[in-house]
């Protein structure tokens, strides 16, 4: 068993990047998260402004204010005007780890698409995401999988299926994703950096002191739920986190412009006459898209409904 001041040292050094691999920031090269239980659809919420960024993570809580569960967003809109108009376009939150009810939920909601844009950084024209591709010997798969045993959840695309005839790859190739990070100076060491020092601003806030507080508790406990509810904490602040990723222009590589060739692709389904589709991304790069939504399509935020993702309960392992 790994002491106390180990895993402390683990939370230090990687515990900022796998909060993104969680929250739904990293999937590359086939590498992703998810997993299963009990998934509860309730009733959509209204948008008050489309100016004001819809919440796409959020913890669900019952009659007594103990955490109940940790939520994803389906976020509802539909386009006003121009060549697209009346089109609707979903955006589906996703965590790379979830219940099994929860993507097994997903999957039957994906078949009612004409077309379901999905992340991972792959070559387009190679065969879609298997099973067997859910590891990896590397950083990335060593820490998702990590991650899944820790918080007793299953991965991502062992889950989802996607082998639908109405997926489509929206997403940068390994080389575009290479000559990006290049072209912007975007490298896995600055990026590292840039995440460390905001996750190390947001552990110094007052703020945020009670949440570090019980996210080493939950890792010395080891008690999967517990980590579950502390991390969950965290993933509804990833927003002002993941802000640290962004260069001076305020791009980056993995945010930013992975969502702009994902909306070049929304653009060239909605150009072929498809009118009803969604867009299935980690929930992290969901507030940039909901900007290019309403910025670049006239599209009007119409509602919101949330999926559990995780269950929060005590008992939830019992």
């Amino acid at each position: 068993m790994a002491s106390g001041l180990e895993q402390s040292q683990f939370w230090g050094r990687w515990g900022w990047i796998a909060l993104a691999v969680v929250s739904g920031m990293t999937n590359i090269s086939g590498l992703g998260l998810a997993v299963a239980q009990e998934s509860v659809a309730q009733e959509a919420t209204k948008p008050q402004d489309d100016a004001k960024h819809p919440v796409f993570v959020q913890i669900d809580k019952d009659t007594e204010g103990n955490p109940r569960a940790l939520q994803c967003a389906i976020a509802h809109y539909k386009i006003r005007s121009g060549p697209y108009r009346g089109a609707e376009i979903d955006l589906i939150g996703a965590v790379h780890v979830g219940e099994r009810s929860y993507y097994k939920e997903l999957n039957k909601r994906f078949a009612n698409y004409d077309a379901v844009l999905y992340e991972l950084v792959a070559d387009p024209q190679a065969n879609r995401p298997k099973q067997r591709e859910a590891g990896g010997f590397n950083p990335i798969g060593s820490l998702q999988t990590g991650m899944k045993d820790v918080l007793k959840l299953a991965f991502q695309l062992e889950e989802i299926d996607y082998e639908a005839k109405n997926f489509v790859h929206a997403d940068m190739s390994p080389t575009e994703f290479g000559e990006d990070m290049v072209k912007r100076k975007d490298g896995f060491v600055s990026m590292f950096a840039r995440m460390m020092g905001a996750g190390f601003a947001a552990q110094t806030s007052s703020k945020n002191a009670d949440t570090q507080a019980e996210m080493m508790a939950a890792m010395l406990s080891r008690d999967p739920i517990k980590l579950r509810r502390a991390m969950a904490k965290q993933m509804q602040s990833v927003d002002d986190q993941l802000a640290g990723l962004a260069d001076k222009d305020g791009k980056s590589t993995l945010l930013t412009e992975r969502n702009a060739k994902a909306f070049e692709v929304l653009e060239k389904e909605l150009e072929a006459g498809r009118r009803k589709l969604s867009v299935f991304y980690g929930a992290g790069h969901l507030i940039d898209m909901h900007d290019r939504l309403v910025r670049d399509f006239d599209a009007h935020w119409v509602s919101t409904e949330w999926l559990d993702a995780w269950d929060l309960r005590l008992d939830a392992l019992k």
